[in-house]
């Protein structure tokens, strides 16, 4: 039992000490003053509901059993770590890998909203990486649309009994890829291409995105299954309560 919990913090420890080492760059998500300022009160505002019912889903979790405190914590961290090491994209965003794929399987995409908010403000104040008037875009493309696919795509497969494994890398790796999906809208709509309008700035964005991304969102899958194999290992009771 208490070998188990000091592998568990280990493994937590392991991440906070990558994340401290995590380079600081100048690339940002939705870098700060980049939208229009209506683009960022209606992307914030599409936020809130699916952040109040993260809350409420974190209370309720928590109140449920306590035990799953540490996988919590551990998910937050591996976020943070892995959308903080940037690669710069489209002039005004960047490519990074989410990590938020790991919360939508555990915890579903609401308290994943919650966590990823969390990230982007610590992010934003302290690593100049992403924006406080950008942070209702980049929640929602990070922190809501991505978790969203993920999570279906992972109940979906289960559902189908494919092997676990292969579940969680498609999971992980196809809700990274759509949230850029969801960026390069969001910087369409904001930058229409003036031959083309919308449509043409929305395939330029995909198309420059897709050469970093794609790799990108392998590796994220990969990693991904491996913390899930770490978890199984020393966190089965925790997993048990999540209904994993």
């Amino acid at each position: 039992m208490f070998k188990k919990k000091g592998k568990m913090s280990i493994l937590a420890f392991a991440l906070l000490v990558m994340m401290a080492v995590a380079p600081v760059a100048n690339a940002m998500h939705v870098m700060e003053g980049f939208l229009p300022v209506s683009h960022c009160l209606l992307w914030g505002a599409v936020c809130i509901p699916f952040l109040v019912l993260g809350i409420r889903n974190i209370q309720k979790t928590l109140k449920d059993n306590r035990k799953t405190l540490t996988v919590l914590a551990l998910t937050g961290a591996f976020v943070f770590v892995l959308s903080s090491l940037k690669i710069p994209s489209v002039t005004g965003s960047c490519s990074h890998m989410t990590g938020t794929g790991l919360g939508a399987i555990l915890f579903g995409p609401c308290v994943t909203s919650v966590l990823g908010l969390i990230v982007l403000v610590f992010q934003a104040v302290l690593l100049a990486h992403g924006g406080l008037t950008t942070l209702g875009a980049n929640c929602f493309s990070m922190a809501i649309a991505g978790p969203i696919l993920a999570y279906f795509v992972y109940k979906i497969l289960k559902g189908m009994n494919v092997n676990k494994k292969v579940t969680v890398f498609l999971a992980a790796f196809l809700g990274d890829l759509f949230t850029y999906c969801v960026t390069s809208v969001e910087l369409a709509i904001a930058y229409p291409s003036e031959v083309g309008g919308f449509g043409a700035s929305l395939t330029k964005f995909l198309g420059i995105f897709a050469t970093t991304q794609v790799p990108l969102a392998i590796i994220e899958g990969i990693l991904t299954v491996v913390i899930v194999i770490g978890l199984e290992t020393y966190a089965k009771t925790e997993l048990k309560c999540l209904e994993f």
